[in-house]
């Protein structure tokens, strides 16, 4: 029960302050200490850890400080990548109110916004914010609720309606009751959902697969190693180095670090065409998006009503009618309809346009503003504008012609005024005017190239239906409507291509539904109504003109006019998921042939073919140089992208074989046709595994055969230092056992060749497997 107008008391105030809370969001920043802990506790570096810590145990203090460094590196690129939730919170807090006027002890005085409850009486003024969830006892308002709402046009409220936390007063004064503050308003509950709302990126989901079926299978291979080793018999002072090579072998120590880099160089690519990813994760999820939900207002529109169609009656041209309405319109003020009307006037010049004498404002309880103005042969008039239901009954004489037009009007959409002119007693309805927030230039073009991307578009707006289909149409966006709230649990929502009359958790459910059908969803929006979904969104976009608000809950921000960047952050971020899978498929390929390396070397030599120096060489030299692949020269995948992490690793299975039986075939020339000693095969092998690493590394970046495009230079010289320090280190003996110059030039020919066969298999493989 909401207390008398007059408001409450100081004591009933602190009491209800008690009971309820300070009207304010939650502030529930997480310590930079504890994020960057969570970066050392995933798949990842729990292999590494395990490898340093057996390092130890062996007193490999260099090799186990090396390995501490790569996951120090990996975990300080994913740090910096989080703490957008707190940025959106942050900015969600800004938009509320930070003072406000209320009735206390019976006397009105201004407190912090924090310290309103319900029952308290507050005034609202122009251009003012809304500070908690109020109704209307007194007085009226044109309110902006927009930022919640999703309407393109302020409303008109008077006593007995509800305006919301962090709604603009756009004219008028009115005194309101509080029925709600903190997180129970509308506003509250949009924060809420805006910390809440999270989705579980490709990037998380791809490494934790990948590494979970490398570890399945090499785990097997690892323990049937140590075991085969028990049997030999082998020291156990030579297995335990065997099972860490194993180990370090099984690691894809690079594969979280490649998603980063690979992020950050679509991200700067963005960066120049006016697109700013906050998190660069969006970069690589923009690859996957199928779906896009679009916001009208503001995103899809301009967010700016103009006037589109004048309708003038008898005796009156376009010039004059606007030239009337201007002169019932507000000069200076914030109402947007007043706004337009005076900019359409002011381009169309009337030189015997009337003197204005007197103006009254718009006024709630006639729904009219009105004036008086004088004639170039100096008669007076009066003018009046508002609603055509408004504006008949005083005219004179009533015109079919006009009541029709308007029907037509209102049928596409518009908002329809009317305008009359005349002696105060003998009006004439002067013409019609039509407004309407226009759709965006480029809005048409945005959605017929998505669609030749395989990407749909689907409107979701708080505005009427009519309104709403007549924008789609405008833009290209045809299909099924959804016009009631709140949206069911068992709604299909991809059976429909526009949903109207939407409040934030109705957007933020729809994504959510979309993404329960095995959508990846994109969602584009402008105000801080669409930043729940934005943050639960794979890939949430805020236009160059959306609220801080929507800016801080989306991934990516265009910074330019226009809805371009939007094609340009798909394009990209399929780019950027090319270069990872190719850097994916060869770590999973070259672990796999590792692994099975080490038992047949194992079997062939009856000792370990690898130390953990020379494992740990590879890993730097190795892993990381192939990071390059961030910056390769790859085509964008003319469809949504999708991790088929199954038979991505069959692939990687099936290229890892053929990998190994070209390994065993180089190791079995130099155990049993050169006679070469433990020490010079341990050398081959690391050479033989570099090289054919190098080949599978040409071999997996293209879909198509692996001349089809020439490798970006950084690969190129990537690929060269890892060939020539491996080999430098190989002729000269250094970290391992000298190795002729005659078997290192035979064995890179002898790669060359290989990958030349590989890619055979693999165009079969691809084509089979639907690896695109």
């Amino acid at each position: 029960m909401l207390d008398s107008p007059v408001g409450l008391t100081t004591v009933q105030a602190r009491q209800r302050l008690q009971q309820g809370g300070a009207n304010a969001v939650v502030d529930v920043a997480q310590h930079p200490v504890r994020r960057a802990l969570q970066k050392l506790w995933a798949p990842v570096p729990w292999l590494l850890e395990a490898a340093i810590v057996i390092q130890l145990l062996l007193g490999d203090y260099a090799e186990a400080s090396v390995v501490a460094l790569l996951l120090v590196f990996n975990a300080a690129l994913g740090f910096f990548q989080e703490g957008r939730a707190q940025a959106t919170l942050q900015a969600l807090k800004s938009r509320l109110a930070l003072v406000a006027p209320v009735k206390r002890d019976g006397k009105w005085m201004t407190v912090p916004a924090a310290e309103l409850v319900p029952g308290d009486a507050v005034k609202l003024s122009l251009g003012a914010i809304v500070a908690a969830d109020v109704r209307l006892i007194e007085g009226s308002i044109l309110i902006d609720q927009s930022m919640l709402t999703g309407e393109s046009v302020p409303t008109e409220a008077g006593v007995g309606a509800e305006a919301y936390a962090g709604a603009l007063i756009r004219r008028g004064e009115a005194v309101g009751q509080v029925i709600a503050t903190g997180e129970r308003t509308k506003f509250g509950r949009t924060a809420e959902l805006v910390r809440t709302a999270a989705v579980e990126s490709s990037q998380q989901k791809t490494v934790l697969r990948v590494v979970r079926n490398l570890v399945l299978f090499n785990g097997s291979v690892t323990i049937a190693l140590a075991l085969y080793g028990l049997w030999l018999p082998m020291p156990v002072a030579e297995i335990v180095p065997l099972i860490l090579v194993a180990l370090l072998s099984s690691i894809p120590v690079a594969l979280p670090s490649m998603f980063t880099l690979a992020a950050a160089v679509g991200a700067r690519s963005l960066a120049s065409h006016g697109v700013l990813p906050t998190s660069l994760s969006e970069v690589d999820e923009a690859a996957g998006i199928d779906i896009l939900c679009a916001d009208k207002t503001g995103t899809l529109t301009r967010n700016e009503l103009t006037v589109t169609v004048v309708r003038p009656m008898p005796a009156f041209d376009e010039a004059h009618v606007l030239a009337l309405a201007s002169l019932a319109s507000s000069e200076g003020g914030q109402d947007p309809v007043d706004a337009a009307i005076r900019a359409a006037a002011s381009r169309k010049t009337v030189a015997d346009a009337p003197k204005l004498l007197t103006f009254v404002p718009f006024d709630p309880a006639v729904k009219r503003s009105e004036a008086t103005g004088r004639n170039a042969d100096g008669a007076t008039i009066k003018i009046v504008k508002g609603a055509y239901a408004v504006i008949s009954g005083l005219v004179s004489q009533r015109s079919p012609e006009a009541a029709s037009i308007v029907d037509e009007l209102e049928g596409k959409g518009f908002r329809v005024l009317a305008v009359a002119a005349g002696p105060p007693d003998n009006l004439t309805m002067a013409g019609l005017i039509a407004l309407s927030d226009p759709p965006r230039t480029d809005s048409a073009a945005l959605v017929a190239e998505l669609e030749r991307l395989g990407v749909r578009t689907i409107m979701v707006t708080g505005d009427a239906r009519q309104t709403a289909e007549v924008v789609a149409s405008t833009v290209g966006i045809s299909g099924k409507v959804w016009a009631t709230t709140p949206l069911p649990h068992d709604l299909r929502a991809e059976d429909y291509a526009i949903f109207t009359g939407v409040l934030p958790q109705d957007k933020y459910l729809l994504v959510k539904a979309l993404q329960s059908d095995g959508h990846n969803v994109g969602m584009c929006g402008d105000g801080a109504n669409d930043a729940p979904a934005l943050r639960q969104a794979q890939m949430g976009i805020a236009v160059s003109t959306a609220t801080d608000v929507a800016k801080s809950a989306a991934g990516i921000v265009l910074t330019e006019p226009g809805l371009g960047g939007i094609v340009t952050a798909v394009k990209e971020g399929r780019t950027t998921f090319q270069r990872i899978l190719t850097y994916t498929l060869r770590s999973i390929v070259h672990k796999v042939a590792q692994v099975l390396f080490l038992a047949a070397g194992l079997v062939m030599t009856a000792h370990a073919v690898l130390t953990p120096t020379l494992m740990v060489l590879m890993m730097v030299t190795g892993d990381f140089l192939a990071m390059s692949s961030s910056t390769d020269n790859v085509r964008p995948s003319p469809k949504p992208n999708t991790w088929r992490i199954r038979n991505l690793t069959i692939a990687g299975i099936i290229m890892g074989a053929a990998d190994l039986v070209f390994c065993v075939a180089c190791l079995a020339t130099g155990k049993f046709a050169m006679g070469l000693d433990t020490s010079t095969l341990q050398t081959l092998t690391v050479v033989t595994l570099v090289f054919s690493g190098q080949a599978v590394f040409y071999v997996a970046r293209e879909r198509q055969h692996l001349w089809s495009s020439l490798p970006g230079r950084w690969l190129i010289a990537s690929s060269l230092v890892d060939v020539s320090l491996i080999s430098l280190l190989a002729i000269n003996g250094i970290l391992m056992g000298p190795l002729p110059i005659a078997i290192v030039v035979g064995l890179l020919v002898a790669a060359i060749v290989f990958a030349f066969m590989l890619d055979a298999v693999k165009l079969a493989l691809f084509d089979r497997l639907a690896i695109a």
